[in-house]
């Protein structure tokens, strides 16, 4: 650590930041009574929603003389190495310190960060906290049955993580293996991930809603050597067959060697012959565990995520500049504080779990609440009820639960306290007018700072949003904003020129690479670079598209590729296409993106059939279970059309954006469509559109 801090940009940062004293005394629980009815004794919290967030002293002195947001912003991209040398060597704990800050080449699609240091991410996230404040709460589990939230505290989850550790070492998990995970939000699940961090294991969390033949592809593609999964999962009051449908993947997996069970119901599963009892296995370890030194850019996880062909990519994060890049977003974006609850209602499933669940807010010696449940489950108040009862301070939710929560009414958000609430945040997808001024002005009273943010998995955290910014800047709805420290967003033109000036459109990109960067896609970086790099050389290609405006301010309008955001969970329409088109009696099929009220977008597909006497109905009963074996039941189209052929070019590309617009019934403007084969198709389809008012129904 830095001598004079002082004289440093990282005391400047955290000047408001987190100090590892004063920890939050909770009660203390097992890891194996998954099925209890506990509960512990509840926090009280002051309201202190109306100080002004991330309020960057005029009077600290830095490294670069920096003493406002618009000059850290400025000298984090005009010098980079500078900036992020400060911020990596205070932040985090090296086991060996790195020589060089970065090495990267932006048109290759190569990345590198603090190049030669060593450090351990579950280490940072768990090491200091449990000996500085060994009962400082790190994790509330908000189990899918109400009122029955379990803490744990940091010297716990360090034991608990040391234990599963261990298992997995004595059952021949080694650094550089990868391992799924596939299970609930729990505080096991945490542990999972932070013990293959600690022994040097990649891991690879797989959505506990994904089908068997979803889940088996990834562990395919990531040639996983264990699974840890759950006997069932609980989720809205039902019940959730994890370890059959873990069974089913493995069957096709010949990697894996090992299934680690844990137990989160009483009910009892069939245990074979790679079957493993968690709970029991670990039982019979110490709580202690001897942590890998990992380079800098070892893999730290690998994400699938879908693309705009039909196969998900596994974007792999490292060690260093991943977990510096979602901690310091975690602190600034958030405004987090010591002592705060910190509410982010993510399934770790995702990236925003990953970086906002566990790995920012634990690197940081916070209090996350690990969320189980649905937000209308066993009513629509559950957020609202949670707010309460744990006094959560910043709330990170996703439009769509927001859009589904409005239409209840306000009611159920009044008849609950929540002046607890100091921040909230929008993440997943562009949060619409509406939806953000009830959040704002219904559920914060009008008082709490709404950061809507807009990042990807491939950037590993936050990269645009209304905070950090000087004191008392204003936040336009409905708008990410500004961009965080190391991000230069520009927009580019069709022609691939770089757009000057503000009121403008085009394809975001960003100029240069910072720390939480994605570093390949695992198996393929080829496809790396041309899905990311290829598009607008120089640049890194978002695949979203933006509007800069007047003021300067960044707002994204949506996809640029045929990747569509479905309740906040990106899917390509080549993915769901491929599983329509399993279907013996369908040769061709093709899917697009619409507005929907609750989800964002829903997926409209088209269907053509090999005999059209057979029954629509049945083969589209037969199309849904398909895609919900194949993918997962959120990928189900929400409405089909069969028709009898589908518009192309003459070189045979389906042309998607007339089907959009046929699918959103704007049939007076269909554009050019001078490239068709045939264009009389267009007045077939529309027919039988018409035909059929409401697809699908």
């Amino acid at each position: 650590m830095a001598a004079n801090k002082s004289r440093s940009l990282w005391y400047l940062l955290c000047k408001r930041g987190i100090s590892l004293k004063n920890g939050v005394t909770g009660c203390s629980r097992g890891y194996f009574a998954f099925s209890l009815p506990l509960q512990c004794s509840r926090q009280t919290h002051s309201n202190v929603s109306s100080r002004k967030i991330n309020s960057l002293k005029p009077d600290i002195s830095s490294l670069a003389g920096a003493r406002s947001y618009k000059e850290l912003y400025e000298l984090s991209v005009k010098d980079p190495e500078t900036f992020w040398r400060s911020v990596a060597k205070e932040k985090l704990h090296w086991s060996k310190p790195f020589s060089q800050v970065s090495d990267c080449d932006i048109t290759q699609g190569r990345i590198s960060w603090f190049l030669e240091g060593q450090l351990n991410v579950s280490v940072n996230c768990l090491d200091p906290h449990a000996q500085t404040s060994p009962d400082r709460v790190a994790l509330i589990w908000e189990r899918d049955e109400p009122g029955t939230e379990l803490k744990i505290t940091y010297r716990e989850l360090l034991g608990i993580t040391c234990q599963l550790a261990n298992t997995l070492k004595r059952y021949g998990v080694q650094r550089g293996d990868r391992v799924a995970i596939y299970m609930p939000v729990s505080p096991l699940a945490v542990a999972a991930m932070l013990a293959c961090a600690r022994i040097g294991a990649a891991h690879m969390v797989v959505f506990a809603g994904f089908s068997a033949e979803a889940l088996a592809g990834r562990i395919q593609d990531a040639q996983c050597k264990a699974v840890i999964t759950c006997n069932q999962g609980l989720r809205g009051g039902r019940v959730v067959e994890l370890k059959k449908t873990v069974d089913t993947a493995v069957k096709s997996c010949p990697t894996v060697r090992h299934v680690f069970v844990a137990q989160r119901t009483d009910a009892k599963v069939p245990m074979g012959n790679l079957d493993i009892p968690l709970e029991e296995e670990m039982a019979k370890e110490l709580p202690e565990c001897p942590p890998e030194a990992l380079d800098s850019e070892d893999m730290l996880f690998l994400l699938y995520t879908s693309g705009s062909t039909g196969k998900p990519k596994g974007i792999v994060h490292t060690q260093a500049g991943y977990l510096l890049y979602a901690a310091l977003t975690h602190q600034y974006v958030f405004d987090y504080q010591e002592g705060d609850i910190f509410g982010c209602v993510a399934d770790i499933g995702w990236i925003t779990g990953h970086s906002y669940v566990v790995y920012g807010p634990l690197c940081n010696g916070a209090t996350t609440v690990l969320f189980e449940s649905t937000p209308i489950y066993p009513d629509p108040g559950r957020y609202w009820e949670t707010v309460e009862r744990l006094r959560i301070n910043q709330f990170y939710g996703a439009p769509t639960a927001i859009r589904l929560l409005l239409k209840y009414g306000d009611n159920w958000v009044k008849k609950y306290d929540r002046s607890s609430l100091k921040t909230l945040g929008s993440v997943g997808e562009p949060i619409n007018h509406e939806a953000w001024e009830w959040f704002y002005n219904v559920v914060g009273d009008g008082k709490c700072p709404l950061v809507d943010t807009w990042w990807q998995t491939e950037t590993g955290g936050i990269c645009i949003a209304p905070r950090p910014a000087e004191e008392g800047a204003e936040i336009l709805p409905a708008m990410a904003m500004r961009p965080f420290f190391g991000v230069q967003p520009v927009l580019v033109d069709e022609k691939g020129q770089t757009l000057t000036g503000n009121d403008v459109s085009g394809a975001l990109c960003i100029v240069q690479p910072w720390p939480g960067l994605a570093r390949t896609i695992y198996g393929d970086h080829q496809r790396f670079v041309d899905a990311y790099f290829k598009p607008y050389p120089g640049h890194y290609f978002t695949g979203d598209g933006a509007y800069r405006s007047k003021e300067g301010y960044y707002q994204i309008t949506g996809r640029m590729d045929d990747v569509i955001n479905i309740s906040g969970h990106r899917l390509g329409t080549a993915e769901i296409e491929d599983a329509l088109d399993e279907h013996p009696e369908v040769p061709e099929t093709a899917v697009v993106g619409i507005p929907h009220d609750i989800k964002g977008e829903a997926a409209f597909a088209f269907v053509v059939l090999k005999d059209i006497s057979l029954s629509q109905a049945v083969v589209i009963e037969e199309l849904k279970a398909l895609v919900a074996s194949k993918i997962a039941k959120y990928a189900v189209p929400d409405d089909f059309l069969i028709v009898k052929r589908l518009p192309k070019t003459r070189s045979g590309k389906i042309m998607r954006r007339v089907l959009r617009k046929i699918a959103l019934r704007q049939t007076s403007d269909l554009g050019d469509v001078t490239t068709l084969d045939d264009p009389s198709v267009i007045a077939e389809i529309v027919e039988t559109l018409t035909r059929h008012k409401s697809p699908g129904s």
